[in-house]
């Protein structure tokens, strides 16, 4: 069972999300806040899988929250749940650790699968806002891109053969279990990866793994 923190300034909101959330018979919200404040301290004392957060939340907005999470509580992994797509709030999340980020205005099941994804180890956002982190988050521009190209395929050239398969896997989307069913590791073996990747990188999640490993090419599109 998939154990989340919901935390939303608005009770009907998180009444249906709730709902959702239930219906999949695979996840249980063990608690529920309606400021970031308090979600960061339900995160602490929980400790739960995934926390799932609104942007616009008193005391504390969600974004703050969820870097105050991730820093206090690494075990759980955080995602954004609102209606505010705009890059800046896309790159302050990503950039803040959480590896989902999804839109109210989706649909349930994206929800449901959002948060088995992220508590998989995975990384999962709305498509409404993928192609930012495809991207770069940001700056399109041609010199621009090749300029970033060039700067992750340095970066990855510091990688072992089997740690830039495992970049490229993650960079695909995969999680953790996934990426040992395909190269046949066990999954200790594959988290060890990852982690040496990320510390190797740079860089502080999956997400942003991820951004690298599309723009040094790893990844099929």
């Amino acid at each position: 069972m998939i154990r989340v923190l919901l935390a939303d300034d608005e009770a009907m909101v998180r009444a249906g999300v709730r709902a959702i959330l239930g219906s999949s018979g695979a996840t249980e919200v063990v608690a529920e806040a309606g400021d970031g404040r308090e979600a960061v301290g339900l995160a602490q004392a929980h400790r739960p899988d995934v926390a799932l957060l609104d942007i616009r939340m008193p005391r504390l907005d969600g974004l703050a929250a969820a870097e105050e999470i991730v820093r206090t509580v690494p075990g759980t992994a955080v995602a954004m749940l609102t209606t505010f797509s705009e890059r800046a709030y896309v790159a302050r999340a990503l950039g803040g650790g959480a590896t989902g980020f999804l839109l109210k205005s989706g649909d349930p099941y994206e929800l449901i699968a959002g948060v088995r994804a992220v508590a998989g180890g995975a990384a999962f956002l709305s498509p409404k806002v993928a192609r930012y982190v495809i991207e770069g988050l940001g700056g399109a521009d041609g010199g621009g891109r090749l300029a970033r190209e060039a700067a992750a395929h340095a970066r990855v050239a510091v990688l072992s053969p089997r740690e830039r398969e495992v970049l490229s896997l993650v960079g695909a989307g995969l999680s953790n279990p996934e990426i040992a069913a395909r190269l046949h590791l066990v999954e200790g073996t594959v988290k060890a990866y990852v982690s040496a990747v990320l510390d190797r990188l740079g860089v502080r999640n999956r997400v942003q793994a991820a951004i690298v490993a599309h723009e040094a090419g790893l990844v099929a599109t």
